[in-house]
Parts: structure tokens; C-alpha cells; sequence
């Protein structure tokens, strides 16, 4: 009888374990740092913190931000660092002070790892306007504040930052891209990503 017990228990163990992983979409040592930075007696409420972040985002958000802190986790250790950070301005052709690179990681309480990542993610997005976002997230390519990218630029970033695409996946995206004149503008750019190319 005592084994039986033992067995269904392992069971429901490992069952919490892997639902845990395919809600939250977070690496497991992120989940681990995560329960045993809490001290003491508190692993099972920073478990619980963790869960709620995840359950704030939809599986698709929480890939996005899976995909944005690997391009910024330039040496994959897991967690962002001021190298990484430095890395990846240098890639987007700025070149920040090691002062402000510390304070953005300082707004952070602990170590930059992917749950923190989310966690940060979660409340400068609770309450954002959807609109302010995307205009960050262009002016992080437009450092010259051009209101548009060039179109080699935009090849450039694509084949060499994060996921590398193939020559196939720029084409595809090309047929889909408000791209006029060799330039993605920024209003071409927010109607693509609000509501896809059907308006273009």
C-alpha cells in the first residue's frame, strides 16, 4: 500500500511540475532562482508570485518575451547582465554609459533572470498604452528619430539578431511589409502590427 501511495505521488509531482512549465513557458532554472531567492520559508510564495505573472500574459505574449530576452541574453547564461545590455545597444548602433545601463538593471531587484524579466515586463505594462509601446519599441531601431527604417537595415537586423532568418522568411516578409520606397515608416509599421496586413 505505502508504495502505491509513493508512486501516485511522484505522478502528481511530476504532473504540477510539467503544467507549471507549459503555463508559465519559463525555463526551469528561472523557476528554481526564482523559488530559492524568496529565503527562508518564502519559496513557495515567490512559486505563487511567479504563477501570477505568467497568468497576466497569453502563451503567445509570454513567447514574445521569451524571444526579447534571448536577443538581449547576448552570452545565454540566462540572465541579463551589463554586458548583454552593452551588446545589445552596440548591435542597435548606441552606445549607452555604463551609469544608465546599471540603473535600468537596478529597477530590478535581483538578479536579471527570465521570471524577473517577465515580472518587470508585467507592471510597466499594466496600464500602457498599446500605442506608447510600439512607438518604444520602433524608436529602439530609429535612434535618429527618422520616423521610419531603412529597408536594408531592416534586412540587416532581421539575418543577424535572435532567430536569424533565412532569405525565404525576409521574402515572405517583404510580401507582407508596408514597405515603400526602400523605407518602413512608423505609421506603416503600428498599422502592421495592429491590425496585420489587411489595411496596407
Amino acid at each position: 500500500m505505502g508504495e502505491e501511495k509513493k508512486e501516485k505521488k511522484e505522478k502528481k509531482e511530476k504532473k504540477e511540475k510539467k503544467e507549471k512549465e507549459e503555463d508559465a513557458g519559463a525555463p526551469a532554472e528561472d523557476k528554481k532562482e526564482t523559488a530559492s531567492s524568496g529565503g527562508g520559508g518564502g519559496g513557495k510564495r515567490a512559486q505563487r508570485a511567479t504563477s501570477n505573472v505568467f497568468g497576466m500574459f497569453p502563451q503567445n505574449q509570454i513567447q514574445e518575451f521569451k524571444e526579447a530576452f534571448s536577443l538581449i541574453d547576448q552570452n545565454r547564461d540566462g540572465f541579463i547582465d551589463i554586458e548583454d545590455l552593452k551588446d545589445m545597444y552596440a548591435s542597435l548602433g548606441r552606445t549607452p554609459t555604463d551609469k544608465e545601463l546599471k540603473e535600468m538593471l537596478d529597477e530590478s531587484p535581483g538578479p536579471l533572470n527570465f521570471t524577473m524579466f517577465i515580472n518587470l515586463f508585467g507592471e510597466k505594462l499594466n496600464g500602457t498604452d498599446p500605442e506608447d509601446a510600439l512607438r518604444n519599441a520602433f524608436a529602439m531601431f530609429d535612434p535618429g528619430n527618422k520616423r521610419y527604417l531603412e529597408e536594408e537595415y531592416i534586412k540587416d537586423l532581421l539575418q543577424n539578431m535572435g532567430d536569424n532568418f533565412s532569405a525565404e522568411e525576409i521574402r515572405q516578409t517583404w510580401k507582407e511589409a508596408p514597405i515603400k520606397e526602400g523605407k518602413l515608416d512608423y505609421d506603416g509599421f503600428v498599422n502592421l502590427i495592429k491590425r496585420g496586413n489587411q489595411d496596407i
